[in-house]
């Protein structure tokens, strides 16, 4: 029997039936489950998704996720999911994660905007 692994997200649920489909094509249906999706492309290096759905008016040319030292992401929690109208929403979140050794923690309030019906990040906040 396959063991599906479980998705980076955190949901408890597996991959493939989480961020999986995103980054196989899915449109997100809401601006947290796109945030989940990025930190899953994130830990996983898909600097493809990443730029996909990043606004294009705010997309970097790159992220050089191949940089070294690269951090090892470790967990993420959903702080706070605000709608504000049918077209923008903020997400709080804090990410963890070890570069060199260190512990981190990114604490972000991200806006998106639903742009052609997908939604999109547009930028952050970033919480010290």
């Amino acid at each position: 029997m396959k063991v599906n692994p479980a998705c980076p997200c955190g949901s408890g649920r597996a991959y493939e039936t989480c961020c999986g489909r995103f980054h196989a094509g899915e449109s997100a249906p809401d601006a947290e489950t796109l945030m989940r999706s990025r930190y899953s492309a994130f830990v996983l290096g898909r600097e493809d998704y990443l730029r996909a759905t990043w606004h294009p008016e705010k997309r970097p040319g790159s992220l050089d996720l191949d940089a070294s030292p690269s951090p090892k992401w470790l967990g993420l929690t959903v702080k706070a999911y605000m709608p504000l109208d049918e077209t923008h929403a903020t997400v709080e979140f804090v990410a963890r994660y070890k570069l060199n050794g260190r512990a981190f923690r990114l604490h972000e309030t991200s806006r998106f905007e639903r742009v052609d019906g997908l939604w999109l990040y547009v930028d952050g906040e970033i919480h010290e």
